[in-house]
């Protein structure tokens, strides 16, 4: 049975989830995995909240401490607003889960998203989607454009991977690591985006400045011919600026207020 057809399999046993019981792995996991899940469902709700999702289609993950290779990715039926703590499925290196669960996981996500967890031991996070704005920019013959603080605060961290189709080919993965090397950020041309981080949110506040490069980008352009290029040597300037506050700001100041914000729209994801 290849690939494809496993997943088909899967598909066809998959309860509906009003049918799903999903108890919490509060006190059953380790502390410190329950802390990263509960980072990772905070990352997807907060990714619903700000109209990022594609439906069920895209992926964010986190690496689960140990020796095991273990990380976690949403569930394949659920919508992003309905990810909790405990739904996240646990899976191997091949990614295969490594506990009884009701749900399946994406074989395009585990392509993308194992392949930077394990040829990258400082990614413990890694963030994909497909927003109008990114796909945009990543069909743009010139990818991201120095036009913004904020493009040019996380623009000389952002790589290039060229378009194979749906990313179901193990192939790939060599090539999508050797692309984006030790940057932190990618562009999947005619695709998406993509960022990597320390932390779910080092990795979400990385993703959040891309999202809003390119979303500005595409605003930039199409309010015509007339736009303002930064002073010769600036974008340089605030890019060393972004690799130094961008992480430290994330940690210690940015993420943990959006925890606060996705407690007040809905505590449910830390369950």
């Amino acid at each position: 049975m290849n690939r494809v057809d496993s997943i088909n399999r899967g598909m066809s046993d998959v309860r509906p989830l009003e049918a799903v019981d999903i108890p919490s792995l509060e006190g059953r996991v380790s502390a410190e995995e329950w802390a990263i899940r509960v980072d990772l469902a905070c990352a997807y709700r907060m990714v619903a909240h700000y109209g990022w999702d594609d439906l069920i289609f895209t992926h964010l993950s986190a690496r689960v401490p140990g020796d095991e290779h273990h990380f976690l990715l949403n569930p394949y039926n659920l919508m992003f607003e309905e990810v909790t703590a405990s739904s996240l499925v646990k899976v191997d290196a091949v990614g295969n889960p490594v506990e009884p669960t009701p749900f399946i996981t994406n074989p395009a996500g585990f392509i993308i998203h194992s392949a930077i967890h394990m040829a990258r031991e400082d990614a413990h996070a890694v963030m994909h989607l497909h927003t109008p704005q990114g796909q945009a920019v990543a069909a743009h013959g010139e990818g991201l454009l120095p036009l913004t603080q904020t493009a040019m605060l996380i623009r000389g961290d952002v790589a290039f991977h060229d378009y194979e189709g749906v990313a179901v080919d193990m192939d790939e993965r060599e090539r999508l690591v050797a692309d984006l090397g030790m940057k932190n950020a990618m562009i999947l041309r005619n695709h998406g985006t993509l960022a990597v981080g320390k932390s779910v949110g080092e990795c979400f506040i990385r993703l959040y400045y891309l999202e809003r490069a390119c979303q500005a980008q595409v605003m930039a352009l199409s309010a015509g011919d007339s736009l303002s290029h930064p002073p010769q040597g600036s974008p340089e300037v605030t890019a060393q600026q972004g690799a130094i506050g961008l992480p430290l700001a994330a940690n210690l100041l940015a993420w943990p207020a959006l925890k606060r914000k996705a407690h007040r729209l809905d505590p449910s994801f830390a369950s």
